[in-house]
């Protein structure tokens, strides 16, 4: 192995670790808080690539309106009409009053907007970052969603009991995938196409957008955890969930 070789092999595997570090940190701060080993994890990732491919395909004019959307997004409506509905259950079992503005707002009136964007405007031709903001509103709310239909029910059992859901909800979001974007991979343009040469170094520009991002959301996370309000109230619980729960701090 000459040094150029070398340099290309140690630049591709500073993305890649900028990238699982993100996955790790992101796998012990959901494990810390709510003892859920978050398989599904991954799934994420893949949807929201997979998403913003979906979102710069050209629309064919012979195609079903219902097929103009990314498959992630039905998945998000659907979820949102499960989320009100056990809510629903919930409010009517517990004899407890529900926010009802909030509560149709996140889970019904959101995925409905994005709905409409989507099928009203031509995603394909948007700007990158565009297309990238979209496809993040797509998936991102997904999280708080599903960790209300599986894991919330079952908050107070043992972590054996919530890996097992895990990987229920890992097959769950592999069968949907397959079913959204099919078995073959998909490619989507490179957030940019410059280089830069240091001497016999040439760094791409797609490297530095992701180690750029990883050190960005790494340091957010850091300020969030340690500066805001909500963040103290997560490192509380992870620290120690009784305590949280005598302070008046919500564990579920």
């Amino acid at each position: 192995m000459d040094f150029q070789i070398a340099l290309i092999l140690g630049q591709d595997g500073i993305t890649n670790g900028a990238i699982y570090a993100l996955l790790a940190l992101a796998l012990v701060l959901v494990f810390a808080v709510t003892r859920v080993i978050f398989i599904p994890q991954g799934e994420f990732v893949a949807f929201g690539a997979l998403t913003l491919a979906a979102l710069q395909l050209p629309r064919a004019p012979d195609v079903a309106w219902w097929l103009l959307a990314p498959g992630t997004l039905w998945l998000l409506l659907g979820a949102g009409v499960a989320v009100v509905a056990l809510e629903l259950v919930a409010s009517l079992g517990k004899g407890a009053r529900l926010r009802i503005v909030p509560l149709l707002g996140w889970n019904l009136a959101y995925p409905l907007a994005l709905v409409a964007l989507v099928l009203t405007s031509e995603p394909a031709t948007w700007p990158l970052l565009a297309q990238v903001v979209l496809a993040l509103a797509v998936v991102a709310p997904m999280g708080p969603m599903l960790y209300r239909l599986a894991y919330q029910p079952l908050a107070e059992a043992t972590v054996l009991v919530l890996l097992i859901v895990s990987v229920a909800v890992h097959l769950a979001l592999v069968g949907l995938g397959l079913l959204f974007f099919g078995a073959e991979g998909s490619r989507t343009p490179a957030f940019s196409e410059a280089s830069f040469s240091f001497g016999d170094v040439v760094v791409n520009g797609q490297t530095l957008w992701v180690v750029a991002a990883s050190l960005a959301l790494i340091v957010g996370l850091y300020l969030f955890f340690g500066r805001s309000l909500y963040g103290k109230a997560l490192r509380a619980t992870a620290i120690n969930r009784t305590g949280a729960r005598l302070m008046g701090i919500s564990t579920t």
